[in-house]
């Protein structure tokens, strides 16, 4: 059974993987968006489903006011003692040019792994990176990277050690490995053959990113490194099509056959990664007591073979078109910092649309209306209808095709003041606002709107009755919206859905009867 890579395409990094029985589940990062850690699940390690999110309540996680790429990072899932256990950051600062990160470390559990989860216990705050080693003696232990933003220190300080117990950390925490001015980070420790593996990525998680290894015959150590450099890496290997490859974890089969979720990226001619940092697997082996690919290299392959002895399991795959006739959005939609609630989404008010209350900006680290869905593949067309009547400029709704609050565009409906309603794509280019071009619509009885994505060509457009099409404006960078552009760091991927805005604090709604997101 083939397996193609990747198995989870678009904005799916950091992936942590674990089976139970013969289901096999992976979370993984998300940032300022809401509900935190998409659950998906497997059979057969090839075909995957989205099920549900882990963090689905606010109380289990508060992103209001978190810097863009701030959030949720690398949450890692373990299932011991009859429980699934996550332990996940939540990152109020980035800190991108500054020293500071404000981290928060939680824990949560839960019999099922689809809930409910448990309120968060708050762990420790001395790094990110979290995960949670259970020991075959009972025992527990949280690892993570240690960050320094003391002057003159390099900010990566180390792999530390813990014991929980009880739901709390206690004993003394242990550095277990420090690399000197290597970005160490992402720790991961198994046990096999009365080793202890500790698994790490480093380099950072862009070009020079990959996944090294240590072991130690005791669990603080001492580590000895592993001899090869790297497990895994595209670092010497530009024109490699899975690029950026590192960050993962082990996952061993019923048949004793192990595996390495990974994250990597598939850039553009431009070098650009719209999709993201993207979920992939790969096939390990262990090779005089260390792990090494089946392919005896360092590169992650394309295309891999799946598990001995089971058989393809596909599941039934989800609509393009959303009606918005269900009782509760779909699990596929995402929204920022907040979690949706009848305060600004409702699905019964107008039934068979989607009714959106207008707030903040695109440009608020707090309550957006914003809904949107990861893109899976480089050239897609998304569409909606929409019933907008804006009475002032303040008040806007449409089409967002979104990186963060820096780089986004717009094609919305608002009034002007002299004109009348108007529709025109806005930008944000990097922090910089533009407006780049209105058209009046004053006799357009609604409007039904697309964005046609093309690797790096994104073109929009309009019509007042889905028949009659008309672009708007000129042919735009679609690769803008990637992990690759901009002046700062940022670690998401490009998303696309619908919005809307009231600076007036009026809330006004708008009425969106479909949302549709196809490959081409």
């Amino acid at each position: 059974m083939p397996i193609p890579n990747p198995i989870l395409p678009g904005f799916h990094p950091d992936p942590s993987i674990c089976r139970v029985g013969d289901d096999y589940y992976i979370v993984n990062s998300t940032f300022e968006w809401f509900p935190g850690v998409p659950i998906h699940h497997s059979r057969d390690l090839k075909h995957w489903r989205l099920i549900g999110h882990i963090l689905t309540r606010q109380s289990q996680l508060d992103l209001r006011g978190v810097t863009d790429s701030g959030g949720v990072w690398a949450p890692s899932l373990s299932h011991a003692d009859g429980r699934f256990w996550l332990v996940y950051t939540n990152l109020r600062n980035t800190g991108m040019g500054r020293p500071f990160k404000d981290i928060k470390i939680f824990l949560t559990t839960a019999e099922d792994i689809l809930g409910p989860w448990s309120d968060p216990v708050d762990l420790d705050s001395i790094g990110f990176d979290p995960s949670l080693f259970h020991d075959d003696d009972g025992k527990k232990y949280l690892l993570n990277m240690e960050w320094d933003f003391r002057k003159d220190r390099y900010r990566f300080a180390g792999i530390v050690i813990q014991e929980l117990a009880d739901g709390k950390l206690t004993g003394p925490r242990t550095k277990i490995l420090h690399k000197q001015n290597i970005l160490t980070e992402g720790p991961n420790l198994y046990k096999k053959d009365g080793w202890y593996y500790l698994m790490l990525a480093e380099g950072g998680t862009g070009w020079n990113h990959g996944i090294s290894a240590a072991r130690s015959r005791e669990l603080l150590g001492p580590y000895e490194l592993d001899p090869q450099p790297s497990v895994l890496t595209t670092r010497h290997r530009e024109d490699w099509p899975l690029q950026k490859a590192g960050h993962g974890e082990l996952v061993e089969t019923a048949a004793g056959e192990w595996f390495l979720a990974h994250l990597a990226s598939r850039p553009l001619a431009n070098r650009r990664c719209t999709l993201g940092r993207e979920t992939c697997l790969q096939r390990v082996k262990w090779v005089d007591g260390w792990l090494r690919l089946e392919n005896n290299g360092v590169l992650p392959e394309v295309e891999i073979q799946g598990p001995s002895g089971v058989e393809d399991h596909p599941w039934p795959a989800p609509p393009p078109r959303d009606e918005f006739e269900a009782a509760e959005l779909d699990p596929s939609w995402s929204s920022l910092r907040v979690p949706v609630d009848p305060s600004w989404v409702s699905l019964t008010a107008r039934p068979g649309w989607l009714r959106m209350t207008g707030r903040e900006s695109l440009h608020s680290f707090f309550e957006q209306s914003l809904l949107a869905k990861r893109i899976r593949h480089f050239s897609v067309t998304a569409e909606t209808r929409l019933q907008f009547a804006p009475t002032h400029f303040t008040q806007m709704a449409g089409l967002v095709f979104y990186y963060d609050t820096r780089t986004h565009y717009y094609l919305r409906v608002t009034r002007h003041e002299d004109r009348g309603i108007v529709l025109g794509i806005v930008l944000t280019d990097d922090g910089a606002y533009d407006e780049l071009v209105d058209i009046d619509v004053n006799d357009w009885p609604e409007f039904f709107l697309r964005a046609e994505i093309d690797e790096t060509l994104l073109r929009f457009h309009a019509s007042p009755d889905g028949r009659n099409w008309q672009q708007i404006g000129p042919d735009l960078d679609a690769s803008k919206v990637s992990d690759d552009y901009g002046s700062i760091l940022h670690f998401t991927g490009g998303m696309i859905g619908i919005c809307a805005q009231d600076l007036s604090g009026n809330r006004l709604h708008a009425d969106f009867d479909f949302f549709e997101l196809n490959p081409i």
